[in-house]
C-alpha cells in the first residue's frame, strides 16, 4: 500500500567515492538516489540489513571499481581536507 509522504530537498555532503558507489547502485536497481538513501536509512533505523547478499556482491564489486576502501569503522574518524569537497 503506498504512503503520501512530503520530501525536502537537503544539501548533504558525502564522500566522493561513496556517492559514486550510491549512484551506480541506484542506478543498477533502476531507482533515484533519494530513494535508496531512504531505503538503507529505514532499515538501519529498525537494525536491519537492507541488503541482500547477491546486492552486497554487487557493492563490493562497485567499492573495487571506483576505489571506495572506506568500511563501517571509519565512519567517525573521517576529515574532510581544507579547500577541498566543493
Amino acid at each position: 500500500m503506498a504512503m503520501d509522504i512530503e520530501r525536502v530537498q537537503t544539501g548533504v555532503r558525502l564522500e566522493k567515492r561513496l556517492v559514486k558507489v550510491l549512484k551506480a547502485l541506484a542506478e543498477h536497481r533502476d531507482m533515484s538516489l533519494g530513494d535508496l538513501i531512504e531505503g538503507i536509512v529505514l532499515h538501519a533505523f529498525e537494525g536491519q540489513s537492507p541488503f541482500s547478499p547477491a546486492t552486497l556482491e554487487t557493492i563490493g564489486q562497485l567499492k573495487r571499481i571506483y576505489g571506495l576502501e572506506l568500511g563501517a569503522a571509519d565512519s567517525h574518524r573521517l576529515t574532510e581536507r581544507k579547500g577541498e569537497g566543493g
